[in-house]
């Protein structure tokens, strides 16, 4: 399953509190409103980040999510996919997110995710990433084509076949993390996607061996180890794929 309104993102290492977090809108490229949560660093990087949730939309994980990464130093903005459809910007388990999600299209996700790019760019950051998970880490990787000027697209537990069709379009590096214990998505699926994608960009994918669809979540103590190396190695990619060469 994907993280529930119960889960919560783990803590990065050397961080310090944010500025300011609060919910906000985005105006994605093809005018639709969408729904949004904005963190800003108390020192700026000059990096923003871009969240794609899972398939439940900008629920509570995902607005603590972007204090994390403000907490490092990256202005951030968590978006929401449901702008086009939902009435109301409740996303709390009570949310009936699933004949929405049904009509999200990759072309309104990439309109969606230029306004927080467009947005990241007003509030000073240079290089942009995008970081999802689930439905969203899929999604996520698909911005290598998607979205011109990207720095990198991060993904955790996605579907390879959300990115299939765009392969040979990609144009910013790719990180792949997947849950060596993952029920739903086959570990040999998303590696012979990055080898494919790696002709084209630098891919790599990052299995965790014996952990579950879900993992990075400090709810549970088994999965903390898990949680510290893939923070490292999402440092990592961000500060090799700056155009600065900082972290």
């Amino acid at each position: 399953m994907c993280h529930d309104p119960d889960s919560l993102p783990p803590v990065p290492p050397g961080g310090q509190p944010a500025a300011s977090d609060a919910p906000t809108q985005v105006q994605s490229s093809d005018g639709t409103r969408v729904l949004a949560h904005e963190a800003r660093p108390a020192r700026p990087s000059g990096a923003g980040v871009v969240i794609l949730p899972d398939v439940r939309g900008l629920h509570p994980y995902y607005r603590h999510l972007a204090v994390r990464f403000a907490e490092i130093g990256h202005e951030t903005v968590a978006i929401d996919y449901f702008g086009r459809t939902a009435t109301t910007d409740d996303r709390s388990a009570a949310f009936e997110f699933r004949p929405h999600v049904e009509k999200v299209t990759p072309a309104g996700v990439a309109a969606d995710v230029a306004g927080a790019v467009a947005l990241l760019r007003s509030r000073g950051a240079t290089d942009v990433f995008t970081v999802g998970f689930c439905f969203g880490g899929g999604n996520s990787w698909r911005q290598s084509a998607e979205t011109p000027g990207l720095a990198g697209a991060i993904g955790f537990y996605g579907r390879p076949e959300s990115l299939s069709d765009v392969v040979d379009r990609l144009q910013s590096p790719i990180l792949m993390l997947m849950g060596g214990a993952d029920q739903s998505i086959p570990v040999a699926a998303a590696e012979a996607l990055a080898a494919r994608a790696s002709r084209v960009v630098p891919a790599e994918c990052v299995v965790f061996d014996g952990q579950p669809h879900s993992f990075f979540d400090r709810s549970y103590a088994e999965h903390s180890d898990a949680c510290d190396r893939a923070w490292q190695l999402i440092i990592d990619f961000i500060g090799r794929n700056r155009s600065s060469g900082q972290a």
